[in-house]
């Protein structure tokens, strides 16, 4: 059964979510590097809008749709324009990618949001999400990780798990420029 709180209208699939996994861990460590994360402190990661006070305490999410929203959730323009327009996400809207998408603060989040929104559409809602859930496990120990993690935590293997999309057979195929795979 799928929950209804864990499907983002942006694609990013709330189990695989570092915070809501923080949160649901009660992860302090895990927490505190995601509070350097978002206020930017990492080069070339991003920076969440209104992150200069982000503390620990602000470290929890139950889903983007749930009662108890990560901050940037409740504040996503993505989000708002979905509810604006009716959808229930991006996969259902035509003017996909849009200066929401292009704008999104954080690098890992972008890239994987022009990733799945096309990969949505073609495989619905139900297979969208068991495929993000397996996408997240580490190939060598079996470990769950997060969404963007470049370690496994267990294993210490070397990860790069955001960068490819599926097709409907499983093959992998390299990430590229969203324009070629809409037919724009």
């Amino acid at each position: 059964m799928i929950n209804p709180d864990l499907i983002p209208p942006c694609g990013l699939y709330c189990g695989v979510c570092a915070v809501y996994i923080a949160h649901r861990d009660d992860n302090r460590k895990f927490k505190e590097r995601l509070v350097s994360l978002y206020k930017g402190e990492i080069p070339g990661k991003g920076t969440l809008p209104h992150s200069e006070s982000l503390s620990i305490d602000d470290m929890k999410c139950r889903g983007c749709l749930s009662d108890e929203p990560f901050m940037h959730c409740r504040q996503c323009e993505i989000r708002a324009c979905t509810e604006k327009k009716g959808y229930t996400g991006c996969h259902q809207c035509n003017e996909f990618p849009c200066r929401y998408v292009e704008n999104f603060p954080m690098a890992v989040g972008k890239k994987v949001i022009l990733r799945v929104i096309p990969y949505w559409r073609e495989v619905g809602t139900e297979k969208w999400i068991q495929d993000e859930a397996a996408r997240y496990i580490c190939p060598e120990c079996g470990n769950n990780v997060f969404r963007g993690a470049v370690r496994c935590n267990q294993c210490q293997a070397k990860l790069d798990l955001d960068s490819f999309f599926c097709r409907r057979d499983n093959t992998l195929l390299q990430l590229q420029p969203i324009a070629s795979l809409i037919g724009r």
